[in-house]
């Protein structure tokens, strides 16, 4: 497991670091196909609480599974506890999902790092622009070609309206969503 730890307001104490990191690594007990591990630390002041600390992790597996949480608490401890107790949670709904009944497909290939420069796009500034809203963060990210069904799946473990993805069957970008109704939607682009 290798584990990245950010630090967004400072320096990090070591052993604050030295928490987190045996914290995380006790994850592989219950995983271990677990590769990157990002850790993303915040600190702000919130109107009546006071001091909090903004934790979030995004760990990645050997299948190209993405699973994240993120917990804000007064105290960096605390808030690693909660995202300890939550990753564990969905750890076990994604064995159960995956492994105990089966349903995993492993498809011939390897993972396929998107890329982008990493950078934005150049805007133009001009008097009119002031209140227009401006890109502000370009991701990449590893994938691998999937069905629908587990684009959902990841859809869910990320906690997102949507998710991107490069079907297995046709080999095109898709995007599946969930609409207002509860239930989902697929995009898929008609080519002309």
């Amino acid at each position: 497991m290798n584990i990245q730890i950010k630090n967004r307001n400072g320096k990090l104490q070591d052993r604050q670091r030295t928490y987190i990191q045996e914290k995380l690594a006790k994850l592989e007990r219950y995983l271990d196909t677990i590769g990157d591990v990002h850790v993303d630390l915040a600190h702000h002041q919130q109107r009546g609480i006071g001091d909090v600390h903004i934790a979030q992790v995004t760990l990645h597996t050997a299948q190209g599974t993405i699973l994240r949480a993120e917990e804000s608490d007064p105290d960096l401890f605390a808030a690693v506890d909660a995202l300890h107790d939550s990753l564990q949670r969905q750890i076990t709904r994604y064995k159960d999902k995956h492994f105990r009944r089966g349903k995993i497909r492993r498809l011939d290939g390897e993972v396929v790092r998107a890329s982008t420069n990493g950078s934005a796009p150049e805007v133009a500034d001009t008097e009119d622009d002031t209140d227009a809203p401006q890109l502000v963060k370009t991701k990449s990210f590893a994938y691998k070609p999937m069905y629908s069904d587990e684009a959902i799946e990841q859809m869910e473990l990320l906690g997102h309206s949507f998710f991107v993805f490069t079907d297995a069957e046709t080999d095109l970008v898709n995007v599946v969503y969930r609409r207002r109704d509860g239930n989902y939607g697929l995009i898929v682009p008609e080519i002309t």
